[in-house]
Parts: structure tokens; C-alpha cells; sequence
């Protein structure tokens, strides 16, 4: 059956980047007109769930945050899972350069941002942010460039920010977790060992997957490590076959995908990205912590990137997909500093919703938008 031109363009790479970048406009529109009260009294509204008194109270700003972007990252979790026993990282040979190239762009931003920072030990904190690479913008970028391009491009493109996800689900893990609760914390234990009997057992279903998985997001939540790992946790224990021969992994993720995409990264975006210009001039790009951002992605992002897969090519242990030129690959290093989705994330974590914040948003609003036009016209010009 022959596929409208509205289904086509939603089963696209680009549609999520398409609609992160509306969901960001709309955002800043907002929050730099007359209804910006009301947006922000809405993400700050309480939103109660509660059983005989006992329950979870949040802003709604924090249900996006902690809960719809544990689902993001549940999805993450299952395209990981999937990529090691069946896709791109099941051989060591394949990972060797990408995985290279996505620890120089981890490290090289760090080691930017603190040195900007240095000065400064309460800003410190922030050092993550510009680490992340937004996989669906930097795919939709990627798309946006049309034909020409070798098809190792997108691949290597891919294996590197899957890689770039799984660094930052470990930095979250080892250095955004405080106040731990050992009762809740030992508790969490009982939903997992659930999820482990699933996953052996090959259970066809994932509902109770599910389920066991909304609860250990409750007992993570209130142990004090981020919630968000739950959605991690729940997605290695999804079995990839069940005992029919179905897989389902591949059913999940395949019923997800649409939803994280189209809905809940833009739904993220719009609540995050809200950045207010008012009494903003170009001295705020001097702010150390929107500097150290900036300078992380753009910079960071790309010589890290860029000069470790040189480093390694030239040392004869790795070589370039097939077809692929030095001028394509600095596009893909440029591309890679679209931070957006986990940056901001991660500033969140960092810095929650004080002033430094409005500096998280700035630098990582304008070195993704940089990174992404920078990254398309080297790209396009360099299509055979």
C-alpha cells in the first residue's frame, strides 16, 4: 500500500528533528510573549498521584523531566540492547573507530567547560552538559542533506552518538545521584528480580515488563538515584526473542518510537528550552557556563571527534567508511555537537531551574543551532 506523503515524512529521520526544532521555536515564542507567565505557572503546577494519602507530588515540569523521559530512555535502552546482539556493536571491529571518536567527543568538551569554569567551583557541576550528542536532530540534519552522501556515513554517524547515550546514561548514574535512601534503594531489588524472571522465562508479553517497570521507577525515584535509569534498567531485561520465535524487544520498540519522537522529545523541548531574552545582550555569551557549553560542543565536539578518528586512521588500527572523504567526516564532527535533548537534560540535573540554567539554554541553543548549519553545508557541498 502506497504510503501518503504525511506518513512518508513521519517514518522519516527528519521528522524528529523537524519537530524538536518547532517544539525549541515554540518554545522561545512563548516564553518571550505576553502568555510567558502562563507558561511558566503551567510547568509549575502541582500534579498529584495518590493512594490513601501516599503518593508522588511534582511540578509538571519534573513529570516531563523524570517521568515521560524515562520512557525516552527506555527506548534508548532497547535500542542498545538491540544494537550489541544484533546490530552495529556486536563486533568489536565496527565500534573500534566510532567508539573512539565518541570518547574524544566526550572528553575534549569536559575538559573545555571546566577549563572556562575554572574559576568558578559552584559552576563546576555542569561539566556533562556539552558530552551529549541529540541523536534524532543530528540524524534529522543528516537526512536534511539529501542523496550523494556514502551510506557508512549515517552509520558510523549512528554507532557513535548510540555510544555518546550509553556514556551519558553512565555520567548520570556515577555523578547526578545524591541523598541515597538504602530502604528504597534495597527495595528496588524486588521489581528487578521480577524483570530478570520475565526475561529468562522469555515471556511473550510486556506488560508486566511494564509494570514492574513503573514500579521500580517509584522506588528509584524515591531511592535518589535519577529516575530516569529505570527506563534503562527495564529495557535490558526486555527479551529480544520470547519462546515463540517473536521478538518482544522489536515489538516495543517499534510501538515506541513514534511516541518518543513525535511527542515526548518535542513535549521535553517546548518545557525546557523556554529561554527569555529579556534584558539579554551579547555580553550574556560571555557567561562562563554558556561559554563553556558553546565552546564544548562546537569546538570540543569537533576536534574530538575529528582528531581522534584522524589519530586513528593514520595509525593504521582504523580506516574511514567506505566511500567516505576527510571533508564529510568534519561534517559529521560538526554534527555531532547538536547537544540539545540530553545537554539540556543534563543542565537540568546540573543546575535545576536557577540562573545558571538560562545559561545552560543559551549555550546549548546556539552552538546546536551553529553545529547543525555548519554541519549541513559541509555536508552538502561535499555530496559527489
Amino acid at each position: 500500500m502506497q504510503l501518503s506523503l504525511f506518513e512518508r515524512l513521519l517514518k522519516s529521520d527528519a521528522a524528529g528533528g523537524v519537530l524538536l526544532i518547532l517544539a525549541t521555536v515554540a518554545a522561545l515564542v512563548v516564553a518571550n510573549s505576553p502568555f510567558a507567565g502562563w507558561y511558566h505557572s503551567a510547568l509549575e503546577a502541582p500534579l498529584a498521584i495518590t493512594l490513601a494519602g501516599t503518593g508522588l507530588a511534582k511540578p509538571l515540569i519534573l513529570w516531563i523531566n523524570d517521568g515521560l523521559m524515562a520512557i525516552f530512555f527506555l527506548l534508548i535502552g532497547l535500542e542498545l540492547k538491540r544494537e550489541v546482539l544484533e546490530g552495529k556493536l556486536r563486533r568489536l571491529s565496527d565500534i573500534v573507530l566510532p567508539g573512539v571518536a565518541a570518547v574524544g567527543g566526550m572528553v575534549a568538551p569536559a575538559l573545555i567547560y571546566l577549563g572556562v569554569n575554572a574559576g568558578h567551583p559552584d559552576l563546576l557541576r555542569g561539566w556533562a552538559i556539552p558530552t551529549a550528542t541529540d541523536i534524532a536532530f543530528a540524524l534529522g540534519v543528516l537526512a536534511l542533506v539529501g542523496r550523494g552522501l556514502p551510506a557508512g556515513l549515517k552509520t558510523f554517524l549512528l554507532t557513535l552518538a548510540i555510544l555518546d547515550d550509553l556514556g551519558a546514561i553512565l555520567i548520570i548514574a556515577f555523578f547526578y545521584t545524591d541523598h541515597l535512601q538504602p530502604l528504597y534503594l534495597a527495595l528496588a531489588f524486588m521489581p528487578l528480580a521480577g524483570l530478570a524472571a520475565l526475561h529468562f522465562g522469555k515471556v511473550r508479553r510486556v506488560a508486566p515488563a511494564l509494570l514492574l517497570g513503573v514500579i521500580l521507577w517509584v522506588l528509584v525515584l524515591k531511592s535518589g538515584v535519577h529516575p530516569t535509569l529505570a527506563g534503562v534498567a527495564t529495557a535490558f531485561f526486555i527479551p529480544i526473542k520470547d519462546r515463540q520465535g517473536g521478538s518482544p524487544l522489536h515489538r516495543l520498540e517499534d510501538g515506541l518510537q513514534p511516541y518518543v519522537a513525535l511527542l515526548i522529545v518535542p513535549l521535553f523541548a517546548f518545557a525546557n528550552a523556554g529561554l527569555s531574552f529579556t534584558g539579554m545582550s551579547l555580553a550574556a555569551f560571555g557567561d562562563t557556563v554558556t561559554l563553556g557549553i558553546a565552546l564544548g560542543l562546537v569546538a570540543g565536539k569537533f576536534a574530538g571527534v575529528l582528531g581522534l578518528t584522524w589519530a586513528l586512521v593514520r595509525s593504521g588500527r582504523g580506516a574511514l567508511p567506505d566511500g567516505a572523504t576527510w571533508r564529510q567526516m568534519a561534517g559529521l564532527a560538526l554534527l555531532a555537537g547538536i547537544g540539545f535533548t540530553m545537554s539540556l537534560f543534563i543542565g537540568g540535573l546540573s543546575f535545576g531551574d536557577g540562573a545558571a540554567m538560562n545559561g545552560v539554554r543559551l549555550g546549548v541553543l546556539a552552538a546546536s543551532a551553529f553545529a547543525a548549519l555548519a554541519g549541513f553545508a559541509l555536508l552538502r557541498a561535499s555530496r559527489s
